[in-house]
């Protein structure tokens, strides 16, 4: 006979309790993250500041070695009111945490750079809203191809490195009035950089419109005089086949074709779908090229090109970016070394 059963409440999932809204904004609040915030937690905010949302998965592929350890410090980010999360509906099994940049993350990044929070251009509502965003999936798709990449340069004895990561958000503040890929990278291995811009294919967009492109980015390419690879991820073997077919076909079009190469790959060229490193790219126009190559193997798609600005990874831009908010730049995309222990 059980004399003393469990209270209900008690068999509810764990949530950890937040500080109170009019607590996070306080001056006496901000000083005492200034002395609990360690190098990684600054990086991971500006992160989440330049790329929106990452899920846990992600960040522990860009900054953890564990998940225990990764979930025990996302909690106190949490509770401390600098990041925000949510977990979106699935009809089967559930989906990872998804996190955002929440209020006193994004003070955090605005004193460091000497920056007043409201001319930071952050929205605690905006940031919260990309929950019920219809571009969530393509934002944590696209992000995914960039955090794998980082989770590859982190392992023992890596080859490469993830030199650069700029999101949709920067490429459309530097280049929107021409066009606008949905990320700019850069790759650096055995001495050499391949830079890319990339365009992530979920599959909704029309194959017309996305062809349209192509002649968007040969304008880009004569007003910066940097010819970029274009690398087109698409869901599937299926979805390549189309695009390719009206790529060419809009290829064929422009003045000046080898001002825009172009080499695609779908979620079915390699075991890891979003492994960008792995030999999955297919030059559009063959000729003089059989197979797949790896990222790093690019160049040899296009022997003449080089890889613009080295060293920083830092591009001309074709406009001025929008002087309606303080510009910060771009984080490095490897994690700064933090020696705290992760559960502090």
């Amino acid at each position: 006979m059980v004399s003393n059963p469990t209270p209900q409440r008690q068999l509810r999932a764990h949530r950890p309790e937040r500080t109170a809204a009019r607590v996070l904004n306080t001056a006496e609040h901000h000083a005492w993250l200034a002395r609990h915030l360690t190098d990684r937690d600054r990086w991971l905010c500006r992160m989440l500041f330049e790329h929106h949302v990452l899920t846990s998965t992600q960040i522990i592929d860009i900054a953890f070695t564990g998940r225990r350890g990764a979930n025990l410090r996302l909690r106190n980010l949490y509770q401390w009111g600098v990041l925000h999360r949510f977990q979106p509906h699935r009809d089967r099994g559930s989906h990872p945490m998804h996190y955002v940049l929440d209020t006193a993350g994004a003070v955090a990044i605005a004193r460091e750079d000497g920056i007043d929070p409201k001319e930071l251009g952050y929205s605690r509502e905006r940031e919260i809203g990309r929950a019920f965003s219809l571009q969530l999936a393509h934002t944590v798709g696209c992000n995914g191809l960039f955090t794998t990449l980082t989770r590859r340069a982190r392992q023992p004895g890596a080859a490469g490195a993830l030199a650069a990561w700029w999101s949709a958000a920067r490429c459309g503040r530097h280049w929107g009035d021409i066009v606008t890929p949905d990320g700019y990278g850069r790759w650096r291995e055995a001495g050499r950089d391949v830079e890319w811009f990339i365009e992530f294919d979920f599959g909704t967009e029309q194959l017309s419109r996305l062809a349209g492109k192509l002649a968007r980015y040969e304008r880009l390419a004569e007003v910066t005089g940097i010819t970029t690879p274009v690398l087109v991820w698409l869901p599937s073997a299926r979805r390549e086949v189309n695009a390719r077919s009206a790529m060419a076909e809009a290829l064929r079009g422009l003045d000046r074709p080898a001002r825009v190469p172009v080499a695609t790959s779908s979620g079915e060229a390699a075991a890891d779908p979003l492994d960008m490193a792995a030999p999955r790219w297919r030059r559009l126009d063959e000729s003089g090229t059989a197979g797949r190559v790896a990222l790093a193997g690019l160049p040899a798609l296009w022997p003449g090109l080089r890889a613009s600005a080295p060293g920083g990874g830092q591009r001309p831009a074709a406009a001025t970016p929008a002087a309606t908010r303080a510009e910060v730049a771009p984080p490095s995309p490897m994690p700064p070394p933090d020696p705290a222990p992760p559960w502090r």
